[in-house]
This record gives structure tokens, sequence and C-alpha cells, in this order.
């Protein structure tokens, strides 16, 4: 399974054979351990759940407890679908990928507040002349005379970021087993410490 969680260090960068420079991103992948496997027959369909990080007992429900065991106390819990079936208990490390590898990878993204719609939706703002006077940022209009309300949709200020987000066609550069890293080339969602889910194309 070509599945797995990680955690974000942080982003760096590297030289490949011709010298030049390619921007990665660190990722922190310790074992996975495999919770329960969905089966079809059961649950109506294949995945594999799957725990990651620690946290103190104290801090876990008790039916949570109950699930985990004697396996851990895992801070994240995630599903991979996944056609082969793995055991409860079963481990998954970083060498389950190799260099070259094409991931997907999604994550929550940075929470930016209460922003405005040249931030958010990239509007232009009107021109810095000719009469414009404290209304650079401005939207514009957002309705007309005829529905008399406000479409719904319309492109106004509000919350940005902090939503899940997937980036596709990302390779991996470097599998470190000795350190539990992942180096993938470009950019991932989220801040350093954001939780990953890592799946081979």
């Amino acid at each position: 399974m070509k599945s797995i969680l990680g955690e974000k260090i942080g982003m760096s960068q590297i030289f490949d054979k011709e010298g030049n420079v390619v921007p990665v991103t660190l990722v922190r992948v310790t074992l996975n351990t495999v919770l329960q496997p969905r089966t079809k027959d059961k649950d109506g369909y294949e995945a594999v759940q799957v725990g990651m990080g620690e946290r103190k007992q104290k801090n876990i429900k008790k039916p949570q407890q109950g699930h985990f065991k004697d396996l851990g106390n895992f801070r994240h819990v995630k599903e991979f679908r996944a056609g082969e079936n793995l055991e409860r208990g079963a481990k998954i490390d970083v060498s389950v990928f190799s260099e070259g590898d094409v991931v997907k990878v999604s994550g929550i993204s940075k929470a930016k507040g209460f922003q405005g719609v040249v931030k958010r939706h990239g509007f232009h703002g009107a021109p810095a002349t000719h009469g414009t006077k404290h209304a650079h940022r401005e939207p514009g209009s957002i309705g007309a005379t005829w529905p008399q309300r406000v479409i719904k949709g319309m492109r106004m200020a509000g919350r940005m970021g902090g939503v899940r987000i997937t980036t596709k066609g990302l390779k991996i550069a470097k599998v470190d087993a000795e350190n539990n890293l992942l180096v993938i080339k470009g950019a991932v969602p989220g801040r350093p410490g954001t939780l990953l889910e890592i799946r081979g194309i």
C-alpha cells in the first residue's frame, strides 16, 4: 500500500545532477500502524485505517482506547482506500516509497483569517487615479436592480485558507529511511507541523 501519514517539517532545497536548485518539502514520517482493515463484505468498501503519533492516554476517549487496545495512543487516525488488506497491527514506514514515485499530498492549508477581495480572489481593485478616493481595494457592485438580492456564490471578503487541499503530480526526491524522512519536490499544503496524507498515484 503506497499511502502513509506524515508531518510537514518545512521547505528546503537540494541540487540535482546538473547542479540545478530544486525546491523540496521535508516530511517526517513516523511509523504508521494499521488499526482496522475495512472489507467489502463487512463495511461495503475496501480501505485501511491507520494511526500515527502519540498523546496521553487520559486525553483519549474510552471508546477509542478500546479501539486502539495494545497498539498505542495515537494522535491521528485516517483511512486510505486500498485494494489489499493489511492485518491489524501491521507497520507502514517510508520504505513503501522510492525515489521518483509520483504522489498526491493532502493537508489543511494555512489559515489567513478575514481577507478582502484583492487577496482572497485576486481582484485588481479600482484605478489609482481618475477620481478614485478611498476605494482602491473595494469589490465594486455586488448586485443589480433585479433580482434585488445578492446572487449566490458572489465573491466577497471573508475567511481565507484553513481548508483541505490536495496537490497532485509531486515526485519523491529522496527517501531517508534512517531518519524517517520523505523529501518531496515542490510545495505541499499547510504550515510546519501540518498532518499530511501522502498517496501514491
